[in-house]
């Protein structure tokens, strides 16, 4: 249903502003959803890849474990062999105004907190594996941060351009239609009002000179 304004030449020109800002806006949600599809697939590709990297190394993590335990026995003070972790570092990066996190462990060669005479090779591919499995764990959760943040984007923009496309968009179209046809109907009224009054002019003028002429 058009929208209730008085059908002015002046309020159709500002409905028709409106109409060509409600479009363009749609086109620059409608982008901005495109750039941040092609983002979010390209972080789930990235976390599929992790994950599967995650899942590798954690398997041949535990084997070494298990041949470690094995060949050295269950050394029950074996969790102080690594220190604790404060590497951690976090930084965003702006995509179509969304912050994204980039979450990583400092670069640093392992360093095994344990010595060498009672311990086996073992036990040193189970501590590299295992610190293998923190980095990408570390830059894993950066990666799925980012994938939310973008899905919640894209929801928000998504009902953004469906309100333009499905609401407004097509209200001011019919506000357009509405105003244009009933000034094109008081043009046709005022062509023909006009085209009558001068018809009957042209009738009392042609009057006027028959009596000049017949008292004459």
């Amino acid at each position: 249903m058009a929208e209730q304004v008085s059908p002015t030449k002046a309020n159709l020109l500002a409905i028709k502003k409106n109409l060509a800002l409600a479009k363009t806006g749609f086109d620059l949600l409608d982008r901005k959803r495109n750039v941040l599809m092609r983002e979010m697939m390209k972080m789930i590709d990235q976390a599929a890849a992790l994950q599967r990297d995650i899942g590798d190394t954690f398997s041949r993590a535990y084997a070494a474990l298990q041949m470690a335990n094995v060949t050295l026995g269950i050394d029950s003070t074996m969790e102080n062999y690594t220190e604790e972790e404060t590497g951690f570092s976090m930084t965003t990066r702006s995509v179509m105004g969304i912050e994204l996190p980039t979450t990583q462990l400092d670069e640093k060669p392992p360093f095994p907190f344990y010595g060498f005479k009672t311990t086996n090779s073992y036990l040193d591919t189970t501590y590299i594996l295992f610190n293998r499995v923190k980095e990408l764990a570390a830059r894993l959760a950066g990666v799925e941060n980012s994938v939310y943040r973008l899905a919640m984007a894209i929801k928000k923009t998504q009902r953004r351009a469906n309100m333009l496309e499905n609401v407004v968009i097509p209200r001011y179209e019919e506000s357009v239609r509405f105003i244009s046809s009933v000034l094109e109907e008081h043009e046709r009224e005022e062509f023909t009002r006009m085209k009558v009054i001068k018809s009957s002019k042209a009738k009392k003028k042609k009057q006027q000179e028959m009596q000049k002429a017949s008292s004459q």
